[in-house]
């Protein structure tokens, strides 16, 4: 039902826009920190306590040892003002050190290793360990804009706008030293994306390219479609876990950013990605559920701390496009192109778990996919880029910009899983399923 009211309007919303010719259905070197100790793991002081209960990833076929984590909750904060300050009342200022000062510290847990003296400085000021005015000024020529040090660092500087780390100070989100790191890094990293990716402003043509869909494919979903082992695709959903864990949330940024036709089509489609309005059919949540049906750690950033660079940036480009409204173009691209793409790979995904006889409740979430994208494919064309295109013809450059910058880090990310596992070699840090 709900289905047919998206196709319905799909078929009936879209605007005046260029775009046409819809199809039916898409394509089927660790360095020493500050006192001279190994950046480890870093460890900071919790103002709230965590509840915490042993969990064992199963081991994989290759002599993987078992590795332990921790489920963790953190607690609400008792006590917490609810109303604004009266006129003429003393407020404490948030930024000053009197703040964190009156925080008190009841508990310890870890953050990611740090991967480089990026990375390392931001994981200290995240754990209080460092004065975020001590943070580094990177030199754009000695990152590298791709490696796990950049791409870690800028991970957690975004995390600070989703849910943050429990224990972290949330008035870190708008901290200016942190932002002005952030920022240097972004700079690094699409001016590799502008260098790497062929650009143009044909919106048509780039997403007509999207659709065409090889006779033999050679990426991840269709290995394990056709001779995939029980590990490799437990591997899989731990990578795509660093995104799918918060589906849909770095795109919805851009929805006060848009109007008219653009703006209706995508919230429809987000609102089916949460759920439309129940809980236990929210994407992300339907993506746990598949994650416990497989025996894999569902808590949020569970595996964090084993996705390669090649993982996090292609969730660090949603946030980036997201968060920046000079990149609304470039958001609006990097949606269409998981919408327009994901039906036929999810399609391939339902089968690998066929034939691994895998139970249903564990296919439930590519099943939803095959059907779903495939009426949000129209709802992005006909509504999203057509409307928005026509409103503003100067973004057509930015929306091809997303599509191909998203598209360069994903075929990067595929390279890597496959060749990682015709090595028989895990894609991930460390071995973990």
């Amino acid at each position: 039902m709900v289905t047919a009211v998206l196709l319905a309007r799909a078929e009936t919303g879209g605007g005046t826009g260029t775009l046409s010719g819809c199809h039916a259905s898409p394509r089927s070197s660790w360095t020493l920190n500050r006192r001279g100790r190994s950046p480890a793991r870093v460890t900071r002081r919790l103002r709230h306590p965590r509840a915490r209960g042993a969990v064992t990833w199963p081991s994989g076929p290759r002599g993987v040892g078992r590795v332990t984590g921790f489920l963790a909750a953190a607690s609400p904060v008792a006590g917490a003002p609810d109303r604004h300050p009266r006129r003429g009342e003393t407020v404490l200022d948030v930024h000053t050190p009197e703040r964190r000062a009156t925080t008190d510290a009841v508990d310890t847990t870890a953050l990611p290793h740090a991967r480089g003296p990026v990375s390392s400085a931001v994981l200290e000021v995240l754990a209080d360990d460092r004065a975020a005015g001590d943070l580094p000024h990177p030199s754009s020529s000695g990152l590298d804009p791709y490696g796990d040090d950049l791409q870690l660092a800028l991970y957690l500087c975004y995390e600070l706008h989703y849910r943050g780390f429990p224990g972290v100070d949330p008035e870190l989100e708008w901290d200016p030293d942190l932002l002005a790191l952030r920022r240097a890094l972004e700079q690094v990293f699409v001016a590799a994306l502008q260098r790497d990716v062929e650009g143009g402003d044909d919106v048509e043509a780039a997403v007509d390219a999207l659709l065409v869909e090889p006779v033999e494919g050679t990426g991840p979903s269709w290995k394990l479609a056709e001779d995939g082992e029980l590990w490799q695709l437990r591997e899989y959903v731990v990578q795509r876990s660093i995104y799918h864990l918060k589906e849909a949330d770095p795109q919805a940024w851009v929805i006060p950013r848009l109007d008219g036709q653009a703006k209706a089509s995508l919230v429809t489609v987000e609102h089916d990605e949460f759920g439309a309005g129940h809980a236990d059919r929210v994407h992300a949540r339907i993506f746990a559920d598949m994650m416990d049906e497989l025996g894999l750690d569902s808590t949020y950033h569970a595996y964090l701390d084993v996705a390669p660079a090649l993982t996090l940036a292609t969730v660090n480009v949603m946030s980036l496009f997201g968060l920046h409204r000079r990149w609304r173009g470039a958001s609006v691209g990097q949606f269409a192109l998981v919408e327009v793409t994901s039906s036929p790979g999810s399609a391939r995904l339902v089968k690998a778990m066929q034939r691994l006889g895998l139970p249903v409740a564990a296919q439930a979430f590519y099943e939803e996919h095959i059907e779903a994208d495939a009426v949000h494919e129209q709802l992005v064309r006909r509504g999203l880029l057509a409307d928005l295109t026509a409103r503003e013809p100067s973004l057509a450059a930015d929306i091809v910009f997303g599509i191909q910058a998203s598209s360069f880090l994903e075929d990067r990310l595929a390279d890597h899983l496959v060749r990682s596992w015709d090595a028989g070699s895990s894609s991930l840090l460390r071995a973990a399923v």
